[in-house]
């Protein structure tokens, strides 16, 4: 029996494709789309040559779907502007927002398609998203930005699997199995190597300047702002110190940046904006991540206006402005915002 039509986000990778797989052995009536969101070089003439050798095995229709603009709009250009201000971005997580499960809706609307479904690995049951199965994988935190309205819509047929078996499975069908082996893909497509290096492509980031401590102080020199990032603890100079010193806040006005011995990384409390949360709620306890790979700490939530503050109950080292805050209830996502 058809389940109705989903739409699939497909990228060329083992864990999208296995996502077609399954949800068309489920019943769906599946439908592909390959989403191109950047310009780099024989990036995409590649990967859709593999989504359409998964297409012609599944007998679906697929399509190229050029979201550059979009992208380079909402994601890019947000993750270049964030650096020039001395924050921590996570391009990700708006690409989850505003493109993958924002853009990819409306065509999904387009072509007639009730659901869509991406390889994420994460579990979804129509009103909220819970973490996946496979703790080494789970992804939850970078969709804790998603509008809440779009849940009824989303499957994520990997949250249950465990990536190991999802290349398993793969390897065992003939036609599919150089999925199993080839490549991951990068954290952030658009990034080949280092952050730095796309910095580069649009501004000077080589431009020495002070390196002071949290009195103000100057004590040494480092080689331009955009090379760090809190809580880095290498890449510049401190006269005469004894003790490993960090970044503890960047001042991109004065091109400085602001050191500290690893006691002054101690964050007890924090503020976040752009909160998305899936229910309404505006003072609540919960745990919280501030960063993809941490783990969760207890905290007490209240939220004024357009903002909530955050209150810890473990301290965290490391806060970064412009990251990433998501809020846990156990394995449920109650949604995010961003660290300011």
């Amino acid at each position: 029996m058809k389940k109705g039509k989903v739409l699939v986000g497909m990228s060329g990778g083992v864990d999208s494709t296995v996502t077609a797989v399954l949800l068309q052995k489920e019943g769906y009536e599946v439908e592909g789309v390959y989403m191109k969101l950047h310009h780099k070089p024989g990036y995409h003439e590649e990967n859709w040559q593999k989504v359409q050798k998964v297409a012609d095995y599944l007998g679906i229709k697929v399509h190229f779907y050029d979201l550059s603009e979009a992208f380079n709009r909402n994601v890019y250009e947000y993750f270049v502007e964030s650096y020039k201000e001395g924050l921590t971005p996570n391009p990700c997580v708006m690409c989850n927002r505003t493109i993958k499960f924002g853009k990819m809706i409306e065509f999904a609307d387009s072509v007639g398609a009730e659901y869509v479904a991406t390889g994420h690995y994460i579990k979804c049951d129509g009103a909220y998203i819970y973490a996946a199965d496979d703790p080494n994988k789970d992804q939850s935190y970078f969709l804790c930005e998603v509008k809440k309205e779009v849940l009824p819509r989303l499957l994520f047929p990997l949250g249950t699997w465990i990536k190991d078996d999802v290349k398993a499975y793969a390897a065992n069908i003939e036609v599919l199995k150089d999925f199993a082996t080839q490549k991951e893909s990068s954290e952030i497509c658009f990034v080949e190597n280092s952050y730095d290096e796309v910095l580069a492509k649009h501004m000077e980031i080589d431009m020495p300047g002070e390196t002071v401590d949290t009195e103000g102080n100057v004590v040494g020199t480092h080689k331009g702002y955009m090379h760090y990032t809190i809580g880095k603890r290498r890449g510049f100079f401190v006269n005469g110190a004894h003790d490993p010193h960090f970044v503890v806040a960047i001042e991109p006005e004065k091109n400085q940046i602001v050191v500290g011995t690893r006691e002054k990384l101690e964050e007890n409390a924090f503020e976040v904006k752009q909160i998305n949360l899936f229910e309404d709620i505006d003072v609540f306890d919960c745990h919280v991540k501030v960063r993809y790979r941490t783990t969760a700490v207890p905290c007490h939530v209240k939220i004024t206006g357009d903002r909530a503050t955050v209150e810890l109950q473990d301290a965290v080292f490391g806060l970064a402005k412009g990251q990433i805050a998501a809020f846990y209830a156990g394995d449920r996502l109650l949604g995010g915002g961003v660290i300011c």
